[in-house]
C-alpha cells in the first residue's frame, strides 16, 4: 500500500524550520518569548518531512487571496 504524502496536497501551506537567527528577530520584534507561541504537535503530518525537536519553531506559509502572503508560527511540542 502506498503512503499519501500530505505535504504534496494543495490545502497544506509550506512548513519550514526557522533558523535561530530569524527567531531571534521575531522574538524582538514581538517582544516575546518562545513559550508564547501557539503550539503545533510533532506527530502532526505536515511536519514529518522536517527534521524538529521539541522547542523548535515552524514558520507556516500561507497564500491569502485578501491578504497576500501571510505567515504563522509556531511552537514544536511532544
Amino acid at each position: 500500500m502506498a503512503t499519501f504524502d500530505v505535504t504534496k496536497h494543495v490545502l497544506v501551506p509550506k512548513h519550514q524550520k526557522v533558523s535561530e537567527k530569524e527567531l531571534a528577530s521575531l522574538l524582538e520584534a514581538y517582544g516575546i518569548q518562545v513559550e508564547n507561541l501557539p503550539r503545533v504537535f510533532k506527530n502532526d503530518p505536515a511536519l514529518q518531512h522536517l527534521d524538529l525537536k521539541d522547542g523548535d519553531v515552524v514558520k507556516i506559509s500561507r497564500k491569502s487571496p485578501t491578504a497576500g502572503d501571510i505567515s504563522f508560527y509556531r511552537r514544536v511540542v511532544a
